[in-house]
């Protein structure tokens, strides 16, 4: 009984295929090519606005590999592909004969109902943020940037062919630790997800069903489309990238996550 990883090329995608290594059961990792992990800011904004976005995305890839280190991948069969690939036979081909317990992803793109069908048993999807209020798109932000970073965590759910809509199988929240800042935040999310993702994997191999939580609430989908830079000044003008600690004093509404966890 083997598993099955799809995921991007980022530090923290490297970070869960070790963490799924460790069960001894990763059989293939297909890896895809993600946009620039630090882009350059669009030519129509102000000063100030490019700083914040040149300092956002450089602290993004400061944090990840301060949490994440380098890209280090297991060593298992690796294919690496482009989004265009994804749905192709050649991957089609790999889960059909590799997931044999769990196909699991973690930031590509859409898998086609034809590679979905393809997994005999489970098919799982890490989602970074939490269902149904975090679905979609940018999902460690928009937590922060409406002051509730509690709500800042990860979602394994049910893969479907709606967008992050697939019951709920296990859910985890970042700690707010004092001093952190967003992108602290969302890569404490992960590492909680990577000390949590073994031992559901182990259950994937163990057991043909396992319980879930459906996703009663329509909640919200957020789209890449609706971030933009003008978010920035919010987080780093007017709270300074300390909202974490403005929840821990006590200066924002209190309202606690309800989560669906296996343990």
């Amino acid at each position: 009984m083997s598993i099955v990883f799809i995921c991007g090329n980022h530090p923290r995608h490297a970070f869960i295929a070790r963490c799924l290594a460790k069960t001894g059961k990763l059989s293939f990792l297909i890896i895809e090519e993600r946009e620039q992990f630090t882009p350059q800011p669009p030519a129509n904004l102000d000063e100030h606005l490019a700083a914040l976005f040149t300092f956002h995305f450089s602290e993004r890839e400061r944090i990840e590999s301060q949490f994440f280190g380098t890209a280090e991948w297991p060593e298992v069969a690796t294919l690496k592909i482009q989004a265009s690939e994804l749905n192709s036979q050649a991957v089609i081909d790999i889960v059909s004969k590799h997931a044999t317990a769990l196909l699991i992803s973690y930031g590509c793109h859409k898998l086609s109902s034809q590679l979905l069908n393809a997994a005999p048993k489970h098919k799982w999807n890490c989602h970074g943020g939490l269902s149904p209020w975090y679905k979609g798109a940018i999902t460690h932000f928009w937590p922060s940037y409406l002051l509730e970073p509690q709500m800042t965590g990860m979602t394994v759910h049910q893969l479907s062919e709606q967008l992050d809509a697939g019951n709920i199988i296990h859910q985890c929240l970042a700690p707010l630790v004092r001093g952190d800042t967003l992108h602290m935040l969302a890569a404490r999310a992960v590492m909680a997800l990577g000390d949590d993702l073994p031992r559901l994997a182990e259950l994937a191999i163990a057991q043909e069903s396992i319980a879930f939580a459906p996703q009663s609430s329509s909640g919200m989908l957020w789209r890449s489309s609706q971030w933009q830079p003008h978010h920035l000044p919010m987080i780093y003008d007017v709270y300074q990238d300390r909202i974490v600690d403005a929840y821990l004093d006590g200066k924002l509404l209190h309202k606690e996550p309800n989560v669906f966890r296996q343990f």
